[in-house]
């Protein structure tokens, strides 16, 4: 719905005119005033400073491993996780060939159903 646009441009200041006075300003402010720059609020009286850092304590030594140690964890960790992606991998492949057998009947018996369907239907 789009409204019907003024006849003339003296109409449109009159119905300007009529909802200033309806909104009670009838002064309306004059381009030539000026602005007093005190009252712009500035972004330090809006926004509030963050907090001041907290000091950080200061670590105690932690007891740190050889580096030898740290490097046999980390073989001994990834031979861990090679060894159980081999054994999860078999595990699959073992319902995989239990299941073959299966969906290879159904798979057939499906087939047999839908050619019988494709011999028997008459042509039109």
């Amino acid at each position: 719905m789009t409204p019907k646009s003024p006849d003339k441009p003296a109409q449109l200041l009159d119905d300007l005119e009529s909802i200033r006075a309806l909104l009670g300003d009838q002064d309306p402010p004059l381009l030539t005033e000026q602005l007093d720059p005190a009252s712009i609020p500035l972004l330090s009286d809006v926004v509030a400073p963050p907090p001041a850092p907290q000091p950080v304590a200061t670590p105690q030594p932690e007891r740190r491993e050889p580096a030898a140690r740290a490097a046999f964890r980390s073989l001994a960790e990834r031979h861990l996780d090679h060894e159980l992606r081999m054994a999860a991998n078999l595990i699959l492949q073992e319902v995989i060939d239990d299941f073959v057998p299966q969906i290879e009947a159904e798979l057939k018996r499906r087939l047999e159903r839908r050619v019988d369907e494709l011999v028997h239907t008459p042509k039109n």
